[in-house]
């Protein structure tokens, strides 16, 4: 590690709409609303953020019915920061809140972008097809 390679640290806690809404588009996911974006958050059952300096540069969250269903979403890492470790980061703090709270039975999903399944399947998740196929339906304004 050189002298000025960037120092990170992690934090539990929900990040805010504006940096959510920054690292969400910034990282490549698409767009939320600050109403999506007002009502979901404080629904999270798990969020963490990477800091940087201070400044957060990276994100994941764990929503859910607190019991039988969990989804892994907004895994999102700035451009400039990817590359250094901070996805597995996310996804160690993220295993760990799986392994304490969620009961035997309890089923946990996500959906992987591209070939970020490499990383997810680093931590015990397991592509679903052909057995299963994942589908969405995405409200767009208008």
């Amino acid at each position: 590690m050189t002298e000025n390679a960037p120092t990170y640290s992690i934090v539990h806690a929900t990040p805010s709409v504006e940096t959510y809404r920054h690292l969400r588009t910034a990282a490549g996911l698409s767009g939320k609303t600050v109403e999506a974006a007002s009502r979901g958050l404080p629904n999270s059952l798990f969020a963490v953020q990477v800091l940087c300096a201070g400044e957060p540069v990276g994100m994941g969250r764990v929503i859910g019915d607190g019991g039988a269903f969990y989804q892994v979403v907004d895994i999102a890492v700035l451009p400039e920061h990817q590359g250094r470790g901070l996805g597995k980061m996310i996804m160690a703090a993220i295993s760990d809140f799986i392994a304490r709270e969620v009961p035997e039975s309890g089923y946990v999903s996500l959906i992987a972008d591209g070939e970020a399944y490499r990383l997810y399947q680093q931590f015990g998740f397991a592509l679903t097809t052909p057995a299963s196929q994942g589908m969405a339906l995405k409200k767009t304004a208008g």
